[in-house]
């Protein structure tokens, strides 16, 4: 996927962190459940520290919301902003340290925490809290080595629950989560760089062990510009199969935007905004939509575009149009889309008649084209006002866009700027003093190159490789402490506990500890590797000591000469002896056994 053209990209990840929350007790990994109730919040804009107004703020104070917050067992007083945020959560510092040292990151001396000004709802205060951690560093990919500017740890926010009538639901449990947030350089150079760079920032993430695992726990960010386009930065991006789609129709949106910059250009200068109610017109319709609006008393507005005849329907990719550009703005009011001349307006069921009174009402020529717009009357124009200013944007807009699931983008808000930031006056800074460095440095987890290689020379490709993405990794690790076979240890978490858990085996309740004393007691030559999916599915049943299950189903290990007692017995036939006693007898040493007799 190459895209022929001068681009800039650079990656944002965000990683929830494990532990407990960023600046309260409440656990982070209780994400999920039933609301047990709700609070209610209006949110307003606050001057950064230089007494300006963020644009984004400005954008999202204007649609004039509501929000409502779901309340759940793992939420306090903090994330209802009615206490102070608690210290800094220290673990999660050390995490994000460590994976800044794991980077070549230089650490600050000092941890500031810093205000960011967020007021779409997503969380109660009107702020995230956010912190620079280290500065620099890189991540090695097949293309080269990509920078890293910044590495930061905040807070998660709220999960949008629904929207509807300006009213906007979140749920709490997730609110206040640590993340670790890595911003690279610009330095990825094509859709297929982003996916690799992604892919490596991931993988080292997961090798730290401090990270939290499963849907919705990282997410990209892509900031992406090309030559006389602008920086756009592409939010939610989760699926990593994505990230290359992503990218490049973002490329194609913005070029498209570019070759229609000289007619818009043109055109913008003489337009003004004349809105015009058309409701008269619609009064007998059987047009669905128009009907429907009228019948609920809302108005039917729109206004004219001069000479843009054409231009709203212009493709920007697939499925994607100007004018589908200019809805996203006019949407942010809270109105459910616009209707454009570029459209085939008989799809809406408007008669010719219609169209004709319409075009006459708002003085359309055939080089002209108009918008409209079904919603009570202030929302209408306020959607159109929105509306006006898209369409005559010649420039590409500097954006922060909502990736949709088909890898394409919808318009969220204005780019934000440094004036969304100011101090956090309730959280001390946090010194990171050498000794606390010296001891980060010297309990570093290894790099994944480093576990690589560790894997191959113990386990054969297939089955390194799958450990290598395992969640089960690090307690792999641990177990090989146990002296037992490196890959029955790798089979047993990959492929027994996965087969025994679709059988309905509750699995999860044969923890650690049971599974270390399982692979000791195989070590001592209690059973044989054949046995252990019926040891685990009692054990996930009883609380007795694997010695004593192993006793209760009678599958003690049937070794030396009692073994040699029992191959005389079946006329020493290897396939007799396997079939009765598979679950006692090791088939490599009976073979060995019967070799000697030969």
């Amino acid at each position: 996927m190459r895209t022929g053209v001068c681009m800039k990209c650079g990656l944002e990840i965000h990683q929830r962190l494990e532990g407990r929350k960023l600046f309260c007790d409440c656990p982070g990994d209780s994400v999920g459940g039933k609301a047990l109730s709700e609070i209610s919040r209006e949110q307003h804009i606050v001057l950064s520290e230089l007494g300006e107004k963020d644009r984004a703020a400005q954008f999202e104070g204007g649609r004039e919301r509501f929000f409502t917050y779901q309340l759940f067992d793992n939420n306090c007083a903090v994330e209802m902003d009615e206490e102070p945020p608690h210290p800094m959560n220290s673990d999660a510092l050390d995490a994000v340290l460590t994976i800044s040292l794991l980077l070549n990151s230089k650490p600050l001396d000092e941890v500031h925490v810093m205000r960011k000004t967020v007021i779409d709802g997503s969380n109660t205060s009107g702020f995230q809290r956010t912190a620079v951690v280290a500065n620099g560093g890189s991540i090695s990919t097949k293309h080269g080595p990509v920078g890293i500017q910044a590495i930061c740890i905040e807070e998660e926010s709220a999960g949008i629950v629904e929207e509807k009538s300006g009213t906007a639901t979140f749920r709490l449990d997730r609110l206040g989560i640590p993340l670790i947030e890595i911003a690279t350089a610009p330095d990825i150079t094509s859709p297929e760089h982003a996916r690799e760079t992604a892919e490596a920032i991931g993988t080292l993430l997961r090798h730290t062990g401090r990270v939290a695992r499963g849907i919705g726990t990282i997410r990209q960010d892509l900031n992406i510009s090309i030559e006389g386009g602008a920086r756009v930065e592409l939010k939610g991006a989760q699926e990593l199969a994505m990230l290359g789609e992503i990218v490049q129709k973002e490329i194609e949106r913005q070029q498209k935007l570019v070759e229609l910059k000289p007619r818009i250009s043109k055109l913008a200068q003489g337009q003004h905004l004349k809105i015009v109610d058309a409701t008269h017109i619609f009064a007998k319709t059987s047009a669905k939509l128009m009907r429907k609006g009228i019948d609920s008393g809302q108005k039917i507005l729109g206004f004219k575009l001069f000479g843009y005849a054409g231009i709203l329907g212009t493709p920007l990719g697939e499925n994607r149009r100007f004018g589908s550009e200019v809805s996203d703005y006019a949407k942010r009011a809270g109105v459910g889309g616009i209707i454009h001349s570029d459209e085939d307006l008989k799809k809406y069921g408007m008669s010719d008649g219609e169209i004709s009174e319409l075009r006459k009402a708002l003085d359309l020529s055939a080089s002209d084209s108009f918008i409209l717009v079904i919603a009570e009357e202030a929302k209408a124009k306020k959607a159109l006002e929105l509306a006006f200013m898209r369409a005559t944007i010649s420039e590409v807009p500097e954006e922060t866009r909502k990736v949709l699931p088909d890898g394409a983008s919808s318009f969220m808000r204005p780019l934000a700027g440094g004036a969304r930031m100011y101090p956090e006056t309730d959280v001390p800074p946090v010194r990171i003093s050498e000794e606390k460095l010296a001891t980060i440095r010297a309990n570093l987890p290894k790099k994944p190159e480093e576990r690589k290689e560790q894997l191959l020379s113990m386990l054969n490709p297939e089955l390194a490789q799958k450990m290598m993405k395992s969640r089960n990794l690090h307690l792999f690790e641990r177990l090989l402490e146990t002296g037992a076979d490196p890959t029955i240890i790798a089979t047993t978490l990959e492929e027994t506990l996965v087969s025994l858990r679709r059988a309905g085996v509750e699995v999860e309740k044969v923890n650690e500890e049971k599974l270390r004393e399982l692979f000791e007691e195989h070590v001592k030559g209690l059973f044989v590797k054949s046995a252990i999916p019926d040891i685990i599915t009692n054990a996930s049943k009883s609380s007795d000591s694997i010695r004593a299950i192993v006793s209760s189903l009678n599958l003690s290990r049937i070794s030396g000469a009692s073994l040699k007692k029992l191959a005389e017995k079946e006329g020493n036939d290897l396939k007799a002896v396997m079939a009765k006693y598979r679950l006692r007898v090791d088939a490599k040493e009976l073979a060995e056994l019967l070799q000697k007799k030969k």
